[in-house]
């Protein structure tokens, strides 16, 4: 094994708990705010969450055929260079690299800050303290080897689950409101349409980072089986969770008080557990958060290498470096968290993500598309899995993008374009690294 090999030391739990991780964080216990201020009714409110659901597991379908087909380290980047040439996967890890998931792991360190922050009774001055120590500390667990943080990822997974199980099995049983809390399906006052298009949009977040789980396809035992068995096992056990907890708030409190409230997993908690539960329920918000966290890290610190062992981004020499003993690029989880700690100080984490979901969705299209392409381009090449009820499963995938592209376009035209300029920045140093190893 080479210096500047990836150890295969994943196994299929391990993938299946990335997918979950990187799924299951803070969305299902604050989404639920946005959506039923969306709707307004219960019912609309719950066909957005299986509407979103099933859009987002015809993606998995779809883009597990091409990850199965090419089970390389770089999962979307090397997909899309596969099918359109390499610019197109430098563009998206240049997206990545720089604002996608260091955004990402900004948020989540000062979310899982924030509410350590309000369980301990701290001032807010530590919330920033808080924050860069966990992403440092999570940093250095995975410097320590892919299997150091398959097992965090794999333990945090497991731990997430337990507040969401208690919520849906207490709901269920002791919620007051019944079925009928699922009705009505919409009010007068908020419109079927543009109702649901809002409610959705608010999903799709919730359900949005499994496909990073590509990223480590070259450190899976088995990558032709595993890879798609842990992106579809995971996003069907994830809609089903969601759909569950969902059912069990609106057993307990109407979607007028979900929608009026920051909290609603707490205040449901509160409600079936006593004051207690909001405690309890704030821990297991700490944990998902934190799980969430790491699995940003465990994939995000591989989009940078990936690119740099191609020679693509200024200091690939340096970003392509492994740890001796473990084989973690290590270097390129300095960058990607340097990076997370400038956002965590400057504050303006949550406007890079929102300016970057337009171009991160225009990226997820393409590579529903790219099965159709490859199966015409590339005819003879192995697949180990096939997209079922082919070609209907992707084109809904590709549908449901194009709605959150165009609706992006329509009701955020000033985001969608700062976030085509941001990635637009990245072509001008394509080229020159280009050239320059031509040279």
């Amino acid at each position: 094994m080479g210096k500047n090999t990836l150890k295969k030391e994943i196994g299929l739990l391990a993938a299946s708990a990335v997918v979950i991780g990187m799924v299951i964080g803070s969305g299902v216990f604050f989404k639920p705010t946005a959506i039923y201020t969306a709707t307004g009714a219960p019912g609309l409110g719950m066909i957005a969450w299986i509407i979103g659901g099933l859009i987002t597991i015809a993606g998995g379908l779809t883009a597990a055929e091409v990850a199965a087909a090419i089970p390389k380290t770089g999962g979307m980047i090397v997909w899309l260079e596969e099918t359109y040439g390499e610019v197109w996967g430098f563009l998206l890890g240049w997206v990545e690299t720089v604002i996608s998931f260091p955004a990402n792991i900004a948020a989540l360190g000062i979310i899982f800050a924030t509410q350590a922050v309000s369980l301990l009774g701290l001032g807010d001055e530590m919330l920033i303290i808080i924050a860069i120590i966990s992403i440092i500390f999570l940093i250095v667990m995975n410097c320590l080897g892919a299997k150091v943080g398959g097992n965090i990822q794999t333990v945090f997974t497991i731990g997430k689950m337990v507040p969401i199980l208690a919520i849906i099995v207490f709901g269920f049983i002791n919620g007051n409101g019944g079925v009928v809390r699922l009705f009505p399906v919409s009010v007068a006052t908020h419109p079927i349409a543009t109702s649901l298009g809002s409610a959705l949009l608010a999903t799709m977040f919730a359900y949005d980072g499994w496909i990073h789980v590509g990223n480590i396809a070259g450190e899976l035992k088995n990558p032709k089986k595993d890879l798609p068995k842990a992106i579809i096992g995971g996003l069907l056990f994830v809609m089903a969770a969601y759909i569950l907890i969902n059912m069990a708030y609106l057993f307990v409190l109407p979607a007028s008080a979900l929608a009026a409230t920051k909290t609603p997993a707490t205040d449901v908690a509160t409600l079936l557990f006593g004051a207690a539960g909001g405690k309890v329920i704030t821990v297991g918000i700490l944990v998902s958060i934190f799980g969430t966290l790491n699995g940003n890290i465990l994939t995000g610190m591989r989009v940078p290498y990936a690119l740099a062992l191609e020679n693509k981004l200024p200091g690939s020499k340096w970003l392509s470096k492994l740890t001796p003993k473990t084989s973690t690029p290590i270097n390129s989880g300095i960058l990607i968290g340097v990076i997370a700690i400038v956002m965590t100080l400057s504050g303006n984490f949550n406007q890079l993500t929102d300016l970057l979901v337009f171009v991160l969705w225009i990226f997820y299209v393409m590579t529903f598309i790219a099965v159709m392409v490859l199966r015409k381009k590339k005819p003879d090449l192995i697949r180990p899995y096939k997209v079922p009820l082919y070609p209907v499963i992707p084109i809904i995938a590709i549908v449901g993008g194009l709605y959150i592209i165009i609706n992006t376009m329509f009701t955020q035209p000033l985001n969608a374009g700062l976030g085509l300029v941001v990635t637009a920045i990245g072509l001008p140093i394509y080229y020159m690294r280009k050239n320059k190893t031509a040279k």
